[in-house]
């Protein structure tokens, strides 16, 4: 199950020209002249053909001459890559906080072809995806949720809030799309590692959605077509969908913002117990009874909210926790990565040492699914967990902790069978002691793998250690990736949450900088669930898909200690992933198919023929003929 073939690049190419070549079906608008202009969906810019502009009453709105797609593509590239490079000289030059001046900046640009264009901002968008997902992504992300208030200039997705109780139901039919297949859903009470930041955790869910239609090919908004004139077959039909980022607005126990006069949000206390709970209940089952077939990732919740949560959710609806689930997947894809680097087989996982710092729903996790790999590979679910060592703030968790988190309990410790560390003992104690093959850490607090640490992970039991630093954004992750090198030494395997850049280490060394991101997995759960049309999310759904990821390196880029593929592959790896979890739904008899597939064709597909159905149902960005409907 650990052998993936691989697609080449040539297939990559025959993709995009499929989709690029093809002439695509009219769509149907009902509007026309300056309303289409003021419409990103619709918008072309200079892209109307002469034709259309007759057609749709905008001779004489736009300059007389016409610029093509591909044009206006290599226009706006040129533009923003020299624009890019001109902040970034002058960011040099800034006193304060250099670095987040120019990451606004770049956000800004691009956010205003999205404001504009959306078919040539995501056409932009996927063709340069390793240059600009740390701007729509993490960990830029994260600085627009702290200025989102200051930033907003037009709506994007839906808000909904405790004062709207009793009226989802009815709000919901205020989105105009008559179908939504993929809906991001946050309350902002945890967003990356900064904490509660209310209203403004919006730009979670739109940041997400963008790498949705980026990797995964989610057309981000339905429209009415003409499809007879389509020279698809039927199932590329499918591939007009629609996206819906979503803020549930509880409240904030954050006094900054409470005081901001400039704050968007409920101006109250956050909601808890029962009344949040009633919310979000009212919320599901407004959009699954117009929605049925939606999928909802929930994205940065609080802890307690995110376990809570998927545990009430993930048997009655279509829905899945990207922190608790796609963390652990991609962690865990990266941790059988490791045990090839070390030279070992994928049979020797359940040896590896392992120290976790942080006991939030991402290490936790992380944690859950690695012990399920284990007591899968050894079959003895008692002692899966006996290798593994969670730290939090107060340090080792073991029985002995007062008021120990439930959720946190099953890899508490027992005292006993750890003799020379006690309760609370420190993460220099603990790697000191235990000599960890892997130190992974979700705290969410920068610096935490000190030195001290660092040096002491020198004494490991591993032939090559690894380091993951996988806190966002930057500012938080628990080291640098020049600080892993330098101290814990030259032949360690590093990754981190956000990007770093490979380290130099002299006489022709390189220090391979791994991004442990969500990225990788995320858009392919998404994409298999929807196109297998899956009635739930499960366990097996998710190991699939992080083994499918584990696999998709080759030997010769793990030995230099490289773990994950280039985010420049990443429609790729999600095809691979999507048609992963396809099978694994199947598998499962949990597929009841999409559009024209029905689940015995999705039955009858080989390995290969899931994969190419998943690629025909990825969008690709194009101009459409616009016609009027009278």
């Amino acid at each position: 199950m650990w052998n993936l073939t691989r697609f080449a690049s040539s297939r990559l190419s025959r993709t995009r020209r499929l989709f690029s070549s093809v002439i695509p079906g009219p769509c149907i608008v009902h509007k026309r002249g300056t309303d289409i202009l003021h419409d990103p969906w619709f918008n072309k810019d200079t892209g109307f053909p002469l034709t259309e502009r007759d057609r749709l009453g905008l001779r004489g709105l736009l300059p007389p001459r016409v610029i093509s797609f591909e044009q206006q593509y290599d226009r706006f590239s040129k533009f923003v890559f020299q624009i890019c490079g001109i902040i970034s000289l002058l960011g040099k030059n800034t006193k304060g906080q250099p670095d987040s001046v120019v990451a606004l900046a770049k956000w800004r640009i691009l956010n205003r072809l999205h404001d504009r264009n959306e078919t040539l901002y995501y056409r932009v968008l996927m063709d340069n995806i390793k240059d600009f997902a740390p701007i729509i992504y993490t960990p830029t992300v994260g600085l627009v949720c702290q200025n989102y208030s200051g930033l907003f200039r037009r709506p994007r997705g839906m808000y909904f809030s405790a004062k709207d109780k009793g009226e989802m139901m009815s709000m919901i039919y205020n989105w105009p799309a008559q179908h939504v297949d993929m809906i991001v859903l946050t309350d902002g009470s945890r967003i990356l590692g900064l904490g509660d930041l209310g209203v403004q955790g919006i730009g979670i869910p739109i940041g997400k959605l963008d790498m949705y239609v980026a990797a995964a090919g989610i057309n981000p908004q339905r429209v009415r077509t003409i499809t007879s004139l389509f020279f698809l077959p039927p199932s590329s039909l499918s591939i007009f969908r629609q996206v819906l980022p979503v803020m549930l607005d509880v409240g904030t126990n954050n006094q900054k913002l409470l005081e901001d006069r400039l704050y968007l949000g409920l101006r109250q206390p956050r909601l808890e117990g029962e009344e949040y709970l009633e919310i979000v209940d009212e919320f599901m089952e407004a959009v699954f009874t117009r929605w049925p077939k939606a999928i909802v990732q929930f994205e940065d919740f609080q802890m307690k909210w995110a376990f809570e949560t998927l545990d009430r959710y993930r048997k009655k609806f279509c829905m899945f926790n990207d922190d608790i689930q796609g963390t652990a997947g991609v962690a865990l894809a990266g941790l059988l990565g490791t045990v090839r680097a070390q030279g070992r087989t994928l049979a020797d996982f359940p040896d590896q040492k392992i120290v976790v710092v942080g006991a939030g729903s991402a290490g936790l996790g992380v944690l859950s699914m690695a012990v399920q790999a284990v007591a899968r590979m050894t079959g003895k679910n008692e002692t899966a967990a006996q290798n593994f060592f969670l730290l939090d703030k107060d340090g080792l968790i073991t029985k002995e902790r007062k008021n120990l988190d439930p959720a946190a309990a099953p890899f508490a410790k027992d005292p006993g069978q750890i003799v020379g560390l006690r309760e609370g003992a420190s993460l220099l104690e603990v790697v000191k002691k235990v000599k960890p093959d892997v130190l992974l850490g979700l705290s969410g607090v920068g610096g935490v793998f000190s030195e001290e640490v660092l040096k002491a992970l020198r004494e490991s039991g591993s032939t090559r250690p690894a380091i993951f630093a996988m806190s966002n954004p930057t500012m938080n992750a628990e080291c640098t990736a020049a600080d892993a090198f330098k101290h814990a030494g030259e032949n360690i395997v590093f990754a981190s949450g956000s990007p770093f850049e490979n380290v130099n280490l002299g006489n022709g060394k390189v220090g391979y900088v791994n991004q442990a991101n969500n990225m990788y997995l995320f858009p392919g759960i998404g994409l298999g669930s929807l196109v297998s049309g899956a009635r739930f999310i499960t366990d097996g759904m998710l190991q699939a898909a992080a083994e499918c990821l584990a696999s998709y390196m080759t030997d010769e880029e793990i030995q230099k200690g490289i773990l994950y593929p280039s985010i420049d592959s990443i429609r790729h790896i999600t095809a691979e992933v999507g048609a992963s979890v396809l099978r694994a739904a199947v598998a499962e008899e949990l597929a009841e198919g999409h559009g024209d597939v029905g689940p015995k064709e999705l039955a009858h597909m080989s390995k290969e023929e899931t994969v190419e159905y998943v690629f025909r149902n990825m969008w690709y960005p194009i101009y459409s003929p616009l016609v009027q409907e009278k």
